[in-house]
């Protein structure tokens, strides 16, 4: 584990800058360069369109076959495979259009200097497009996607483009942080805690006062509750943090910036299932469909100290926590020992096995059984104690 630690982090060459309205504190040299970026991407649709040619977009494309896992820095990367999204297509005109109208709705979201949520942005640039019946957007479904095809095509974070998710993670613990000025005592949260928040870069959010020696993430807020209610952080001098089952990304970055900056060890309690497995591999290499953020987003390091398949006999559980294997969840699980990285792990390659030899999966709650405390009293700490993690 790391050695405690009292640490301030600063960004080298930019100080913090909160504006009014926004509260973000991305600074205007990074905003000036985004709306050049756009700005490039809209000149190129009109010179184009100036010389009689398609005017066309390329889009990288985020699918697994276009996705590497780079054994060497141990994170998923993006490969250089584009699409071309073409006007004249009768198949992506709708989608091109998409793109270029959301361009230009975060170019005005950077000018105004204001951010908006993903649900914000879907209301901002929908409408019924003149003389027709025909929306912009269908819903939702359609718009988030082409803002991350954005990130991609303009080499922009969403950050970048004043865009942001909702809020879906909490942290407590032996840590202080400055949130747009604010000072916030994660060791003073009562029983809510800290509500992590979708952007979670150095010029918003900064690490004042930490003391702790690792960061303990759990899956659910169910579970995080057990931890906090226990002070399990304050025992064990640890920041406990949770991101409502598949972490969003403002909860990965924030991991790996207390991995990466405060020199923080990372230990994921997951469920024995294919999902859990899965969010374990997405908050330690990456995600294929974000693999374009990896480097900024995945915790190589991470060690996953979640249930076991061997922990229903180990730990003497009962019958009732056992929760049948599912058709999707057994092809779920085949697909995850096929991933490069873990292929070549043996003890994973076991633990999988292990599971569907079971034929049932289990979750971290089940331990309520043995007693209402005994995955903060007993299961984590011997875990802890004993070095007992998967990597």
């Amino acid at each position: 584990m790391a050695k405690k630690k009292t640490t301030t982090t600063k960004t080298p060459g930019r100080s913090p800058r909160t504006t009014a309205g926004s509260g973000r504190g991305v600074s205007k040299t990074q905003d000036r360069r985004t709306i050049g970026k756009i700005k490039d991407l809209g000149d190129a649709v009109v010179r184009d369109s100036l010389a009689l040619k398609e005017p066309a977009i390329g889009i990288p494309l985020r699918t697994a076959g276009n996705t590497k896992y780079n054994t060497k820095r141990r994170i998923l990367e993006m490969g250089s495979a584009k699409q071309s999204r073409e006007l004249f297509n009768f198949g992506m005109s709708r989608k091109f259009m998409q793109t270029v109208l959301l361009a230009n709705g975060c170019k005005e979201l950077v000018e105004a200097d204001k951010t908006l949520s993903l649900r914000g942005m879907y209301y901002k640039t929908l409408h019924t497009i003149a003389g027709t019946k025909e929306k912009t957007f269908d819903g939702q479904d359609e718009s988030d996607p082409i803002i991350e095809d954005l990130e991609v095509s303009l080499g922009a974070l969403r950050e970048e483009l004043h865009v942001f998710a909702k809020k879906a993670g909490t942290m407590v613990g032996n840590i202080t942080v400055v949130d747009t000025g604010d000072e916030i005592d994660c060791r003073r949260m009562g029983s809510g805690g800290y509500a992590i928040p979708s952007i979670v870069e150095p010029e918003t959010l900064q690490f004042k006062k930490c003391d702790a020696k690792f960061v303990l993430h759990v899956e659910k807020n169910t579970v995080w509750s057990r931890f906090n209610e226990d002070k399990f952080w304050k025992k064990h001098n640890c920041i406990l943090t949770e991101g409502g089952g598949q972490p969003p990304r403002g909860v990965r970055r924030l991991l790996r910036r207390l991995n990466e900056e405060l020199g923080l060890p990372v230990y994921c309690l997951l469920d024995c299932d294919p999902w859990g497995h899965y969010i374990y591999s997405v908050i330690k290499q990456g995600s294929i469909n974000l693999a374009f953020e990896s480097p900024r987003m995945a915790v190589p390091d991470a060690k996953f100290i979640g249930l076991r398949a061997s922990d229903y006999e180990r730990c003497e559980l009962s019958d009732d926590v056992k929760i049948a294997l599912t058709d999707r969840d057994i092809t779920r699980a085949k697909q995850i020992a096929a991933y490069p990285w873990f292929r070549e792990k043996k003890h994973w390659q076991r633990e999988i096995k292990a599971m569907l030899r079971n034929g049932f999966k289990m979750e971290v709650e089940s331990l309520i059984t043995k007693d209402i405390s005994y995955v903060t009293d007993t299961y984590t700490p011997q875990r802890l104690k004993d070095k007992d993690f998967l990597d």
